[in-house]
């Protein structure tokens, strides 16, 4: 698989959580470290969360129904610039990293709407 460069990259890759289809009003960019383009956390990248831009509350809105439907209950949503480069279904992280930098309780929210399908 091969991706273009995204200068914005040097800003973060930044994880949009989902959950049944609706974003996390934080993401976390992964910001890459000096001299290296993979901002990764395992490469060295360092993870700072923020608001979504409207442009990442667009992507989101746009999938997030779609992504619910299919029954995925929680996704990844990789992107960096205004550019989605990934939709991860597999291990979407960065709950601990969200919750210790904003005081949001990523994963009370992931297992109310989990309760809620199993009472559905």
């Amino acid at each position: 698989m091969a991706q273009r460069y995204i200068p914005e990259i040097r800003d973060g890759d930044k994880r949009i959580l989902l959950i049944d289809g609706k974003p996390v009003p934080h993401c976390l960019a992964r910001i890459p470290k000096a001299g290296e383009s993979r901002g990764n956390l395992a490469a060295g990248g360092t993870g700072v969360a923020q608001p979504l831009s409207a442009r990442d509350r667009d992507i989101a809105a746009a999938l997030g129904p779609k992504l619910a439907a299919r029954g995925l209950l929680l996704v990844g949503l990789d992107v960096i610039g205004d550019w989605l480069t990934e939709v991860n279904v597999t291990s979407p992280t960065c709950f601990r990293e969200i919750q210790d930098q904003t005081g949001l309780d990523v994963g009370g929210v992931f297992i109310e709407a989990l309760a809620a399908k199993v009472r559905a």
